[in-house]
């Protein structure tokens, strides 16, 4: 076996990580974004029609996401990202080629389907690879910060460029020239070296696969609550990017105002990435930080009416959305076997979709009957639940990998003369192994076990070790001729 120094990991990391960032940048490289709305105007689009593109588009993310999410961990998650960059591609042609609003409407359709396929594949690869070469997930969001910090400085210069074309050109050939940026994403994921975790267990029918991807989801209360984490960071981040530049047209700012104020929310992308990979998530203390600011920030735009200071106060919740949807995914892809890591993900977007919706309507109607600021206060509500969440989150272990040695003194041996807890956690499974280990185990107690080892890599793979230096030393002991001892 050849040794692995600290310093050769980060250089393996980034040398298989590196098309992942690539392919990352050439999609979000969208040149037809910033003109999306004149381009409509121009093909026919008035307010319904764009309301019914916008739910067209809103249908097919949550449909699929769940079903793409379950063939990238049955199939090939490197392949399903090749397939959302043909995607987008298709839509940008089609796009592109539109000379009435149907067709436009079936390009948004397609664009629906490049989300759903990247909803939850590109995370699951990201921390499926830093497993593989590290052995944890404690450079997860370091990794994936970068990923998001490459798809933010795409999306700004995408913006401007894109703009410049449309000036300079046409509208239309913002979508033609997009396509090749697509494409050569295809070209960065096929040399992508796909992770293998979530093949490493025995394949299940696709029956049985569903189900357990759904029970995931729905029968652990932290793997629920994260979900929850995870749906209403989304639903608040898709708020800010949608229905932010309301506030500036309320306010009556000048034309020249939404050029920087909307490379500043582009710009929240990358800097929260960056961020979530530099701070400690997992301190309490900075997390009540986090749901402080978030709320504190919904609170000014509900009540402040200075453009600068609402400017700020979105580019702030944007900043902070950005760093805990990654430190939450990260939550989440420890709570679950990488077997179906890609499918439960899927499901907290679809979740998010599902939330969005409703929330998206009633926050549209009170806006026009109210003003956006007596709106905002769904935005205050949703921010102060999630801060709530986050607290409850934070004051759990958010870790569900176990230390290889783990510390007696720091582990409190758990009472197996009672019932097991409903949720059995890493530090209370590696203070019952022992018992596992020599079958003497409760019946109650080795059904819980199991079933936190179906749905966690870390405990899996320290069973594993434990196992393997048993019969190491069962071995020796044989060779020595002296009888196999227990683990205890």
């Amino acid at each position: 076996m050849t040794a692995t120094t600290p310093a050769t990991v980060p250089r393996a990391l980034s040398r298989r990580l590196r098309a992942v960032q690539v392919g990352a940048a050439a999609e979000g490289f969208m040149l037809w974004v910033p003109i999306e709305k004149l381009f409509q105007t121009e093909i026919g689009f008035d307010a319904a029609t764009i309301g019914l593109m916008a739910a067209a588009y809103a249908a097919v993310v949550p449909l699929l996401e769940v079903p793409t999410g379950i063939l990238a961990d049955r199939w090939s998650r490197k392949g399903i990202l090749i397939l959302a960059s043909l995607a987008a591609a298709a839509s940008a042609l089609l796009g592109g080629l539109s000379q009435s609003v149907p067709l436009y409407i079936v390009a948004a359709m397609v664009l629906g389907i490049y989300f759903a396929l990247s909803s939850g594949t590109v995370d699951s690869v990201v921390y499926d690879t830093v497993v593989e070469e590290t052995g944890s997930s404690d450079l997860y969001e370091r990794w994936m910060g970068r990923v998001r910090i490459v798809e933010s400085v795409s999306l700004a210069a995408s913006a401007v460029l894109g703009g410049v074309v449309a000036e300079l050109t046409s509208t239309r050939l913002t979508y033609f020239l997009t396509i090749p940026f697509a494409l050569a994403a295809v070209v960065a994921y096929l040399r992508f070296d796909e992770p293998q975790l979530h093949r490493a267990e025995e394949r299940t029918a696709l029956r049985d696969h569903v189900s357990t991807t759904l029970h995931a989801m729905v029968a652990a209360p932290r793997v629920r609550t994260t979900i929850l984490v995870l749906a209403l960071t989304a639903l608040l981040s898709q708020t800010v990017f949608e229905f932010g530049p309301l506030w500036l047209v309320d306010l009556q700012a000048p034309p020249g105002a939404y050029g920087p104020y909307w490379a500043l929310l582009v710009g929240t992308l990358g800097v929260g990435g960056y961020l979530a990979g530099r701070l400690d998530l997992d301190r309490r203390a900075l997390v009540a930080v986090l749901a402080v600011v978030l709320v504190g920030a919904a609170v000014l735009l509900s009540t402040v009416r200075q453009l600068i200071v609402v400017a700020a106060a979105q580019t702030v919740l944007a900043l902070v959305l950005a760093m805990l949807g990654i430190h939450a995914g990260r939550l989440l892809h420890d709570a679950v076997s990488s077997r179906i890591r890609a499918g439960v993900s899927s499901g907290a977007g679809t979740f998010s979709w599902l939330l969005f919706l409703p929330f998206s309507l009633i926050l549209g109607a009170l806006a026009r009957r109210d003003g956006v600021q007596t709106a905002g206060w769904l935005v205050v509500g949703a921010a102060a639940v999630l801060a709530v969440l986050l607290v409850i989150v934070a004051m759990r272990s958010p870790r569900t990998a176990p230390s290889p040695e783990p510390d007696p003194t720091d582990v409190v041996r758990a009472d197996v003369t009672g019932p097991p807890p409903v949720d059995l956690v890493c530090q209370e499974l590696v203070t019952v192994v022992s018992d596992y280990l020599d079958g003497v185990l409760p019946a109650e107690w080795r059904d819980r076990v199991d079933e936190h080892l179906s749905g966690c890599d870390g405990c899996s793979a320290y069973l594993g070790q434990l196992r393997a230096m048993l019969d190491r030393l069962a071995e020796l002991e044989l060779q020595q001729g002296r009888p196999p001892q227990s683990l205890m």
